[in-house]
Order: C-alpha cells, then structure tokens, then sequence
C-alpha cells in the first residue's frame, strides 16, 4: 500500500529556510517515478511548485526559482525541497505527489511565513 507523508513545515520569518520531506513508502522502483511538491494558499487553487524527474529534470514554478531547491534520496523513498528566503506569499500548505499506479497525495504540511 503506497503511504506518502510529508513533514518539515512550521512558522518561520520572513528570508528565513524550511526544509520539508516527502516520504514514499509502498513504491518499487522510486526511482523511476516523477516526484512533485505542490501547495495551495487559503482561497487559492493548488499550484505546481517543482518537480524531479527520474533523470533528474527539475522544473520550478517562476516564483519560488533561485529560492527553492528539490532533491530526491532513492534509497529512502524521500523527496526534498529545501525552501530559503521565504515569503509571506509562500505560506501555503505543501503536498507532495507521485503518479505511481494513480496519483498519490500526502496530506499536506503547513508552511507559514510571517514577522
């Protein structure tokens, strides 16, 4: 059964770092699967925020570039995405997905940011 879980968020000031985990337990072959961070901001649609293909292709969504970081560790089942000079337009909560046999989401981790 695929369980995926994310954690690392809290309420940090503004040009501080969070970094958030992804784990996704379940998978055979993690490595061979598109990993996403997404989040959603009350009153908002989810966005993309970055992806890590299996070749390691990233996308990131224009306004988090030079800002955020998304890596993976195959061994672990885990998705990274390390997030610096945060913004309060960055407070959201944080989903983490995977398109394994279906999309899988986790349930999300809060990220606020805020003096």
């Amino acid at each position: 059964q695929v369980q995926v879980v994310e954690s690392g968020g809290g309420l940090v000031q503004p040009g501080g770092s969070l970094r958030l985990s992804c784990v996704a337990s379940g998978i055979i072959a993690f490595r061979l699967y598109t990993m996403g961070w997404y989040r959603q901001a009350p009153g908002k649609q989810r966005e993309l925020v970055a992806t890590l293909t299996s070749g390691y292709y990233i996308n990131y969504v224009d306004s988090v570039k030079g800002r955020f970081t998304i890596s993976r560790d195959n061994a672990k089942n885990t998705v990274y995405l390390q997030m610096n000079n945060l913004k309060p337009e960055d407070t959201a909560v944080y989903y983490c997905n995977v398109n394994y046999d279906r999309a899988y989401w986790g349930q999300g981790t809060q990220v606020t940011v805020s003096s």
